[in-house]
């Protein structure tokens, strides 16, 4: 895996990720690290809290303007005097004759939060794609996100069709943390550690039931909503009063008690045994911190076979050792 990637290495920084990733979240390192030194603008397309942000940072991080400044301006906050002073344009003449020059990279937090006016003055500011830039065309890279459908936003007339296609030099689309569940346990493992640290206190180890309960949980806020579902923990000490109350019982159990009143003895003890299993494994999971070759060892079973059976049971197994 690549080591100047955006996955691994930019959540370590701002989420305190290490180790594997989901396939769609490889796919995307392997992109940043492609056009993170190329001066294409980036629109970056996801839920609240899938950490378009930090893919913001990084792609600025891995550019040459790294060493020049990134100035986040927040959309959903401006209105037209205040866009142009972010901007540097005279507030007098907002048309663009104003403008200063900036460097380095500039990045529209929730672009389409931009109302009409701050629209038609962002799109004068953009380079139009000639060789020699107009006066008050703006020179930084451009990396917008935005957690709302664009081409929705366009047929309805609230976005600007000539803007979109401005700043979707390169569109990159967030995975919602409900599909990419195979990344839960090391992002636990790690806001374990981060907060443990940051709040001085012992490090907790999650029992194999909340983790199941973690990883069966839909996860509407995405990653940030897991970091402070998992910061809650650390700071009460105590697991079943820092997971949240809206982790519904699991709907594998609910059909399992389903079938337990509807068929036969033999089907209660196939469902039984499936239970037992998977509760061994996750504790086996648990005490070697994922990972699955010492779990394996553990459980005195081969490394394949545990592979095949964390797939039977529905558990994530693509990890990097």
């Amino acid at each position: 895996m690549a080591s100047n990637g955006v996955g691994i290495a930019s959540v370590k920084e701002e989420w305190g990720f290490v180790g594997g990733m989901c396939a769609a979240m490889q796919t995307l390192e392997n992109v940043v690290a492609e056009i993170a030194p190329t001066n294409i603008p980036v629109l970056l397309v996801g839920e609240s809290g899938t950490g378009k942000e930090m893919f913001a940072r990084r792609i600025h991080h891995l550019s040459a303007n790294a060493d020049e400044p990134l100035m986040k301006i927040a959309c959903a906050s401006m209105n037209l005097p205040n866009f142009a002073g972010e901007l540097g344009l005279n507030k007098a003449d907002v048309s663009g004759e104003g403008f200063k020059t900036l460097t380095g990279t500039v990045f529209f937090d929730e672009i389409s939060e931009l109302d009409a006016p701050c629209q038609r003055s962002l799109l004068y500011a953009l380079p139009d794609g000639e060789a020699q830039p107009r006066r008050g065309s703006l020179g930084a890279r451009v990396i917008s996100t935005t957690n709302r459908n664009l081409d929705d936003e366009m047929r309805a007339g609230r976005f600007r069709s000539e803007l979109y296609y401005r700043i979707n030099g390169v569109c990159l689309r967030l995975p919602p943390l409900r599909d990419r569940k195979e990344d839960i346990p090391l992002l636990v493992e790690s806001f374990l550690t981060k907060y443990a640290a940051e709040f001085g206190r012992p490090r907790p180890s999650l029992s194999p039931r909340a983790l199941r309960m973690l990883l069966d949980y839909s996860w509407p806020g995405n990653i940030r909503e897991l970091e402070n579902a998992v910061k809650k923990i650390v700071a009460l000490g105590a697991e079943n009063l820092g997971l949240p109350e809206l982790v519904a019982e699991p709907v594998e159990v609910r059909t399992e008690v389903t079938e337990l009143r509807s068929y036969s003895l033999k089907a209660a003890a196939r469902a039984a045994s499936r239970e037992a299993e998977r509760e061994m494994i996750l504790e086996a999971l648990a005490r070697t911190r994922w990972n699955r070759k010492r779990a394996a060892q553990e459980l005195q079973i081969s490394y394949k076979s545990l592979l095949y059976k964390l797939k039977q049971i529905g558990l994530p197994d693509s990890r990097t050792e």
